[in-house]
């Protein structure tokens, strides 16, 4: 959808509001914004537009991560705001839990989420970032919401987050899925057997509205939706990341000379690079897609791009991690598509 000169100019000034760091302007900006548009509109169009940019300025090496954090920090708190402002509206719909799958630390689309179910008039319980499986299946059975909600925006959360759609379908809660880490159109979330997925927050709450949610199915394990993990190839490959990024490491040394006079910054950025590395390939072996290996490296070497960092390196790393996996076909072919 075309951004509209409103909604350009509410963004904008919150950008600047919190690129300055100055909360009360970015509150002042989304109060006067929604007594104009609307609090879903602000949420969704103006907070929820300048989350987005906040990612694609850091990757470009636009602003740092401590930016990155401070501005999502006051964003959270014009959240906040936009909450107490609205007026109090009994609840007319059913009761949806909202959560992050455990390990996702990214809970402003989350939140937002929440707060436009609110606004449409359901009981909302937000549980926010990091939610662990079993204590989400225990509020599930302690409230009996209607439906759960699971946002995730990392792919490296997908084996988890197939686990925990599992887990609430057998408690007898219908799953609705949301965020980046389900692929483009939501295709994991289909190949998980979820219940529905909703690409924004506004789809997500139509939904719900107009009940278009399927009951679960009968209970079923992972493997039966993805039954190609029975050669064992992520499982192996994620318990031995460890060793897997201490010997490519090792091997990067002596194929690239200059990596020994690296302080002990470099050498711990080098040494998180390859566990992403290593971290994504795992997740494309579980949902047996290359393609999301192939879409983290064309996005990693962006990143090394814009911070001047020849992506050249790459090519080196994952030679020398297929020469580790020689005995694991599926890995092999995976980085033998991006070399």
């Amino acid at each position: 959808m075309p951004e509209t000169a409103v909604q350009v100019g509410a963004a904008d000034a919150l950008w600047e509001a919190a690129l300055d760091g100055d909360e009360r302007r970015a509150t002042d900006v989304v109060l006067k914004a929604a007594e104009e548009d609307g609090h879903e509109f602000v949420l969704l169009d103006v907070i929820g537009a300048v989350q987005r940019r906040v990612g694609l300025e850091w990757a470009a090496n636009r602003i740092s991560v401590a930016q990155e954090h401070a501005i999502t920090a006051i964003n959270d708190r014009a959240v906040s705001a936009l909450s107490v402002a609205r007026p109090y509206e009994p609840p007319k719909h059913g009761r949806v839990t909202v959560a992050c799958v455990d390990g996702e630390w990214h809970a402003l689309p989350a939140r937002l989420l929440s707060e436009v179910l609110v606004l449409r008039g359901f009981r909302v319980d937000y549980l926010g970032a990091q939610v662990p499986t079993p204590h989400l299946i225990t509020h599930l059975h302690r409230t009996g919401p209607d439906v759960v909600a699971l946002s995730s925006s990392i792919a490296t959360r997908l084996p988890i987050a197939h686990a925990t759609m599992t887990a609430c379908q057998a408690a007898g809660v219908p799953v609705m899925v949301g965020g980046a880490a389900f692929g483009e159109g939501g295709k994991y979330a289909r190949r998980f057997g979820a219940n529905a997925w909703a690409s924004d927050a506004r789809q997500a709450a139509d939904m719900l509205v107009e009940k278009r949610l399927p009951a679960p199915g009968a209970p079923h394990q992972p493997v039966d939706d993805l039954p190609h993990l029975v050669d064992q190839e992520y499982t192996l490959v994620t318990r031995s990341t460890p060793t897997l990024v201490r010997s490519v490491y090792r091997a990067l040394e002596e194929r690239l000379p200059a990596m020994k006079s690296y302080d002990d910054e470099q050498r711990q950025h080098t040494a998180e690079d390859l566990k992403h590395i290593v971290e994504f390939l795992a997740t494309a072996l579980y949902v047996d897609d290359a393609e999301l290996f192939r879409t983290f490296m064309a996005w990693t070497t962006d990143v090394l791009v814009a911070r001047s960092v020849p992506a050249r390196v790459l090519g080196p790393t994952l030679e020398l991690l297929s020469a580790e996996l020689r005995d694991f076909p599926r890995a092999r072919r995976m980085i033998d598509s991006v070399r």
